[in-house]
């Protein structure tokens, strides 16, 4: 293992293993690891995905795994975990991009089975193309640009921890056994609802409010800050506080809900959730344009970065080995290379060269407008709250109406076209959001990017390969979002179900094109107020896919990032009196417990993280193997019960709190 001591650092100047120091990274058993796990997370977030409407996270989970197992090898280092996670969480990914669609092509009646070879081109081309989107955008948006991208750097923290065994493994440890306890109590054993949900009948209206108690979100708004998870709280405000009170005494209460939450839910998902989709397009238009001068800066830097590796020779003596990135001339040779196989499905399905060419035309705008995108909100939220299903609905929107307009209403094929490009698009989009969220943690630990890219497409192929297959078995077992008397409770597979209703909705009527439309005015509005915020030199900003994110989430998942976020705060405001209260001969030892308690704090979330994911993956296997999701509610189905969940949260975030200021106490001698 490195001997170096790990440093509080971001990574934007130092790293953890400097450059001078070349460990291996690429080895034989951290691709074999990287394999197995990519395509372990893959099944397994397949299944969850489909049965609850989330993945799980797994660069953080992939990280531990990894050092757990490389540790019984005589040689290992933190830049071979690196590699191992990168390979695996690749797998998540494209588990999350395929469920999210392609079960779309069954509701659409397109398909009676998951055809093996269209299945594994448009998840092994669509992820591969998200790798190469994000290899000119890594300069762009985690060398020049300041966002965070909060499970990145969990990550690197997780993995500087495990190298040194210092000081900090225990609070990961700690905290992901309370993690993984309240996941197997909430999930596994059914002791208590995770979800809280209150709403009533006023008037002709309807009041609601709830929140996950998840303690892995909370982890989350902790790592991200008060800001953003101000800013997602205030977006999922905005549709649950005000726009489905108003669409309920405008419409009338949804027929068939069977009490106030129903309804509420049903308003959501039929009608107030577009606002999301709305705010998302112009969003995510905008991220694109503020970061065009980056975008540009970071392909020109590539260019170069290859230029001076070809003058240095074949080892490239002349560049930093922590900027070398796959050569540009190559991204754009294997960008055609994935393109062309893409253009012939798409001709084929169509039966038209014209209109398949169209689809690869916009699958390759989409995919890297979206890609972008995604690596932006990854820098912001992180991967596990990137809003993924959001841009791909925006895909699947654009290309239905620009199909619509080509093949007319009456089209038989067109929702599937629509489909086949967006499933190509969300491939390539979670893919975009972890590889970028990979290589901010391998620029901390010091990791050299051009090998991690090629990790990423090891994981990819590994876990295109077996998707197909999955889903098959999930079909044959369960049945996938439509009830059959041979499977009357078919997986739900909430996202595919959305993304056939809106490409069946644009042919076929019934879309909410009004709230889509008023979705664009109020990210037009937060623009121009994060842009007024910029003038004054603010220090609080409103980044507009922050805002659309929590238009577009459910409400209870806004509340738990929220609750993180206040805990940060409430955290920095303990350090800042202990600062003002501090003599000055303190100072010194006050400032070195600050960025002790940041770390601790950052381990303490990871570790919730951690523990949460890991058993939400092991709980698969027995539920799939016993087709029970309660398998194991021994003392029977208490989820209608959340007081016992909120009070072990309450407990939760009292220690991630008093973990944070612990050293700052000590130093202060209070």
């Amino acid at each position: 293992m490195a001997s170096n001591e790990p440093e509080r650092s971001t990574g934007d100047s130092e790293s953890y293993i400097p450059a001078s120091t070349n460990l291996p990274e690429i080895t034989v058993k951290a691709v074999v690891l990287g394999v197995l796990l990519s395509i372990t997370l893959a099944g397994a977030n397949a299944y969850l995905g489909m049965f609850a409407g989330i993945t799980v996270s797994a660069s953080i989970p992939a990280a531990v795994i990894s050092m757990a197992i490389l540790r019984l090898f005589r040689e290992s280092n933190i830049l071979e975990n690196n590699i191992v996670q990168t390979a695996a969480s690749a797998g998540e990914s494209l588990a999350a991009g395929v469920i999210f669609t392609i079960p779309a092509m069954i509701m659409l009646g397109a398909w009676t089975e998951f055809n093996y070879l269209q299945t594994t081109l448009i998840a092994a081309l669509g992820g591969t193309m998200g790798v190469l989107f994000t290899i000119p955008l890594r300069r762009a948006l985690i060398v020049d640009s300041p966002l965070r991208f909060p499970e990145g750097v969990a990550t690197a923290e997780v993995l500087k921890v495990g190298d040194t065994g210092s000081g900090g493994i225990q609070y990961i440890v700690w905290a992901a056994l309370i993690g993984a306890a309240f996941k197997f109590g909430d999930t596994g054993l059914k002791l208590w609802g995770g979800v809280y949900e209150k709403a009533t009948y006023v008037g002709g209206s309807i009041a609601y409010f709830g929140t996950n108690l998840s303690p892995a979100l909370v982890s989350v708004g902790y790592i991200v800050g008060l800001n953003i998870a101000v800013l997602i709280f205030l977006g999922g405000a905005l549709n649950w506080f005000v726009a489905i009170p108003i669409v309920a005494i405008m419409q009338g209460i949804p027929a068939g809900a069977t009490d106030a939450v129903a309804a509420a839910n049903q308003l959501w998902s039929t009608q107030t959730r577009y606002l999301g989709v709305g705010a998302m397009v112009v969003g995510g238009l905008w991220a694109l344009i503020s970061v065009r001068k980056s975008l540009v800066r970071g392909i020109s830097a590539g260019v170069e970065a290859y230029r001076q590796a070809k003058a240095g020779g074949r080892g490239g003596e002349g560049v930093d080995r922590r900027e070398r990135d796959i050569p540009m001339q190559w991204v754009g040779i294997a960008l055609v290379a994935s393109s062309v196989p893409l253009l012939a499905l798409f001709v084929t399905f169509t039966d038209n060269v014209g209109i398949g060419a169209l689809m690869a035309v916009v699958m390759l705008v989409a995919g890297f407008l979206f890609s972008a995108v995604a690596a932006h909100m990854a820098g912001l939220v992180g991967s596990s709250n990137n809003p993924i299903s959001g841009v791909t609905i925006a895909t699947i929107l654009t290309s239905s109406l620009l199909l619509v307009a080509l093949l007319g209403t009456d089209s038989l094929i067109g929702p599937a076209a629509a489909i086949l490009i967006g499933a190509t698009v969300a491939c390539a989009a979670a893919i975009a959001g972890d590889n970028m969220q990979d290589l901010k943690a391998g620029r901390i630990v010091g990791a050299t990017p051009y090998k991690q890219q090629i990790m990423q497409f090891v994981g990819v192929i590994a876990a295109a390969l077996v998707m197909a297959p999955v889903l098959t078995l999930l079909l044959k077992a369960y049945g996938i979002g439509i009830a059959t008397p041979d499977h009357p409770n078919p997986l739900a597979a909430p996202q595919a179900t959305l993304m056939a209703a809106v490409a069946g909705g644009v042919f076929r009527g019934g879309l909410p094109w009004g709230m889509i439309g008023v979705g664009m005015l109020v990210a037009v509005g937060v623009i121009i107020l994060d842009e007024m915020l910029k003038a004054r030199a603010s220090s609080f900003r409103a980044p507009v896919l922050a805002v659309a994110v929590g238009i577009y989430l459910p409400f209870e998942l806004s509340v738990a990032i929220f609750l993180g976020g206040m805990i940060a705060w409430a955290v920095k405001r303990h350090q800042r009196n202990a600062a003002d209260a501090a003599p000055a001969e303190r100072q010194g030892s006050l400032k070195e417990a600050t960025e002790t308690g940041d770390r601790n704090g950052l381990l303490f979330a990871a570790g919730a993280i951690t523990g949460e994911a890991l058993v939400g993956i092991v709980l698969a296997i027995p539920i799939v193997i016993a087709g029970n999701a309660n398998v194991l509610a021994f003392w029977g189905d208490h989820t209608d019960v959340n007081y016992p969940g909120i009070i072990l949260l309450i407990l939760v975030m009292f220690m991630l709190y008093r973990v944070a200021i612990a050293p700052t106490r000590t130093a202060t001698g209070r």
